[in-house]
């Protein structure tokens, strides 16, 4: 299916878009009017782009059915402070709650439960519920237009961060497994950063790797051996030697070069179905010394 935008509703594009990028942080966004009142929401149009100075960016968009603007961005419009809270798998129903459509000066903090906790260098509250709370000097508000669904970006500067202690490892550092955070995907959808969905992928960031363009043919176009397989070994920065790769072969792999001695075409499978399996528990280098083992 091909989409030109200019074409179809916004709420249907929003459907694409948001359908389509994801699972996407979450901003729970504190801020505070100008006579005091809190005001609590989450926005997913969120990300942190700098780290020196630290930038964080939200956008609480226009309203597609009416074109109005959010609570949210006319606080910051005036006040220029904000709290993001991130938000984790067990506060979700209450962060969703206070997405609610309440009227102006309704507290949802009140609402959803939550609790405010002062904050040490901006006006708005703290949720105290949140594992990690980013307090925010706003920079600079873009609006991205005027018609329902345009985008206005919240460019936040953190001046100081509250970690809770117990989302961290052993290095100070925040472990991914306890913090327990939750996306946002299209529709009525989230998704929970724990479990089966963490996995971990080797950053290419000390190493030069060979790249899939430099793997053998037999081996780039192996129908058993994923596109996600290429890319683990093509993260090597250079073969096995030939004297590692034999001593497998005579070790390892022994036992299958006698069964399949027979059959050379039923061998390259099985071997491929090996490093694949390799591959799969993260051990890049056994699968490549069994892929080499193998000469058509």
């Amino acid at each position: 299916m091909k989409v030109d935008p200019r074409d179809i509703p916004t709420s249907k594009l929003h459907g694409y878009l948001l359908g389509a990028i994801g699972p996407r942080p979450i901003a729970f966004a504190s801020t505070m009017d100008e006579d005091g009142n809190p005001n609590l929401s989450p926005f997913s149009f969120f990300n942190v782009f700098s780290a020196n100075p630290p930038i964080l960016i939200f956008s609480p968009a226009r309203r597609g059915r009416n074109n109005t603007t959010k609570h949210t961005y006319e606080n910051a419009k005036r006040v220029n402070e904000v709290v993001i809270n991130v938000v984790n798998h067990d506060m979700v129903q209450q962060m969703s709650l206070s997405s609610t459509e309440y009227p102006e000066g309704v507290n949802e903090f009140e609402k959803s439960g939550l609790t405010p906790l002062a904050s040490e260098m901006v006006k708005p509250f703290r949720v105290k519920e949140s594992p990690v709370q980013f307090e925010c000097k706003i920079q600079e508000i873009v609006e991205l237009g005027q018609e329902g669904g345009a985008g206005n970006l919240i460019i936040c500067e953190v001046v100081f961060i509250h970690i809770n202690e117990e989302v961290l490892d052993s290095d100070g550092r925040i472990d991914q497994t306890k913090i327990d955070l939750v996306g946002r995907m299209g529709g009525n959808y989230y998704v929970r950063a724990q479990g089966d969905a963490l996995f971990e992928v080797a950053k290419p960031i000390k190493s030069l790797g060979i790249g899939v363009d430099q793997i053998p043919e037999q081996i780039r176009n192996s129908h058993i051996l994923s596109g996600n397989n290429l890319g683990q070994l093509g993260n090597i920065e250079e073969f096995p030697n030939e004297t590692d790769v034999n001593e497998w072969k005579l070790t390892e792999l022994a036992e299958m070069f006698v069964k399949f001695e027979e059959d050379s075409a039923q061998l390259g499978v099985e071997l491929h179905k090996l490093a694949h399996e390799f591959l799969e528990k993260g051990e890049v280098v056994e699968a490549w010394k069994t892929l080499l083992a193998y000469n058509d």
